[in-house]
């Protein structure tokens, strides 16, 4: 028997599926104003620190409140989606982001900015998990892979928007602006999904709301022991962060305890049985936590093997989020056409040649030596992406699609602040020095050629899970037709 919000699902897309473009539109400007919020933020450290007279360990709450909340809560809001419905939380996750850029942008001190922070961090993940969970009710299931291939190009314009947008509101208007130029963008989002979004009409009667309180504390309080142990101390690695370390793998193993006791766990530990999912979710954290990589090794070795100033670095670096931009649409359709399995298998391949051309091209090749392999690595990148969330998504339940959205934004994310330090950590222990700004040029380029060797490692590895999960995949179908053959 199907579950209320199952047939609510089936409902709403026979009346969405017509005409889905204003639907996507609103989906589209979503995941644009989360990303956004990401990066956007950045460039204005400097700016902040000068205006309230603050240290820059001080002023870079006001990034990683924003990745905190996002890290933390992404799985919780994905599951209450599920719960309340995709499209009402949605919009609440839209009204959430705007009324708290206007907040940040209000902010008389620098700790009502971290929290309105916070606060920004929370609707984003309601726009993170719930964007793509309602593909699936949006379009047919054929189109998926187009869909997930445009969010994610949505996702790569924001990334690589917000320092240029960001740098010219400063520059034009103030800090302040970063946050405020949300406000219009985010009342047109809001407009659109109030308009365009299915709403399920003739539904069953909603079953009651179980939710799980303290599943959700203590994977909240997980995510953010771990995240914090990954970020603190700018790449060195002491007491406070093993010990945040430690406290993570404690909170999850009473985590992992709880959830088998619980009548309504947050998380069914039995979905994990799925290789499908858990395959997507390892591969995509692995990916990510290569994708960082570029992120924190590039500029140095362009400015400090490479001898590029400032201005050079970032246009060098701006090559990689306009591949993925450009990339993502014709990724799409590609996993529409030839399969998201097969896809995501290429995608890993362009990964690890991409990684291994940077692990191995001298630096006498210059900037072209750089670029190539990034671009190669790049568009891996956006058909990995684009064929991995379309190989969860399609097999899932519509009544799980948020949770499974919040899991695989989770792993993406984590991916992310995992890289951040570890593969920093890879660089400037191959590097040889502490002070990485002042290495010598050789030792720069040695470090980066370590640090993408690993890179190639780790993205040899997720092709082995990928291959594996497919494997399965295949055996699980040939038994399904030799049973009913029987």
């Amino acid at each position: 028997m199907k579950s209320a919000v199952a047939e609510t699902d089936r409902i709403a897309f026979a009346e969405a599926a017509p005409a889905p473009h204003g639907a996507l539109a609103a989906l589209s400007l979503a995941m644009l104003l989360s990303s956004l919020g990401t990066s956007i933020a950045n460039v204005a450290l400097p700016t902040l620190a000068l205006a309230f007279d603050a240290s820059f360990q001080q002023v870079q709450w006001v990034v990683l409140a924003y990745l905190l909340a996002i890290t933390t809560l992404i799985v919780s809001v994905g599951k209450l989606g599920d719960m309340v419905g995709r499209r009402r939380l949605l919009l609440a996750g839209v009204v959430l982001f705007t009324g708290a850029s206007a907040l940040c942008g209000a902010a008389p001190t620098l700790w009502l900015l971290i929290a309105a922070r916070v606060l920004q961090g929370l609707g984003a993940a309601f726009l993170m998990a719930l964007t793509m969970a309602m593909v699936g009710e949006t379009v047919a299931k054929e189109r998926t892979g187009s869909v997930m291939g445009l969010l994610g190009t949505m996702s790569a314009v924001g990334t690589a928007l917000g320092p240029t947008l960001g740098g010219a509101l400063i520059g034009a208007f103030g800090w302040r602006a970063i946050f405020l130029v949300n406000l219009p963008l985010g009342l047109v989002a809001l407009a659109l999904a109030w308009r365009y979004l299915p709403t399920p009409r003739n539904a069953a009667k909603p079953q009651p709301i179980r939710f799980d309180p303290v599943g959700t504390l203590l994977l909240a309080l997980t995510l953010a022991a771990y995240a914090l142990a990954m970020t603190l101390g700018r790449g060195q690695f002491g007491l406070v962060n093993l010990g945040l370390l430690l406290a993570a793998l404690v909170g999850l193993g009473v985590f992992l305890f709880t959830e088998t006791k619980v009548a309504a766990p947050l998380i069914r530990l039995a979905m994990f049985r799925d290789p499908g999912l858990s395959a997507g979710c390892a591969t995509s954290a692995l990916v990510m936590t290569v994708l960082m990589a570029t992120l924190v090794v590039g500029p140095f070795y362009l400015s400090g093997a490479l001898g590029l100033d400032a201005a050079r670095v970032g246009l060098v670096m701006s090559a990689g989020p306009i591949v993925s931009a450009l990339a993502g649409l014709p990724a799409g359709r590609i996993v529409d056409r030839f399969g998201a399995p097969r896809m995501v298998s290429l995608g890993l391949l362009g990964i690890i040649a991409g990684s291994a051309a940077l692990a191995t091209i001298p630096a006498r090749f210059g900037i072209a030596g750089y670029v190539a392999p990034l671009v190669v690595t790049t568009a891996g990148y956006a058909l990995f992406q684009a064929a991995n969330n379309t190989a969860v998504m399609q097999g899932v339940k519509a009544e799980t699609r948020g949770l499974v959205s919040g899991l695989l934004n989770l792993s993406r994310n984590l991916g992310l602040v995992t890289g951040a330090s570890a593969m920093g950590a890879v660089f400037a222990f191959a590097a040889g020095a502490t002070d990485i700004a002042g290495a010598e040029p050789a030792a720069v380029a040695t470090g980066m050629h370590a640090t993408f060797g690993v890179a190639a490692a780790l993205i040899a590895g997720a092709l082995l899970i990928a291959f594996g999960s497919q494997a399965f995949a295949r055996r699980g179908r040939s038994s399904r037709v030799s049973g009913r053959a029987a």
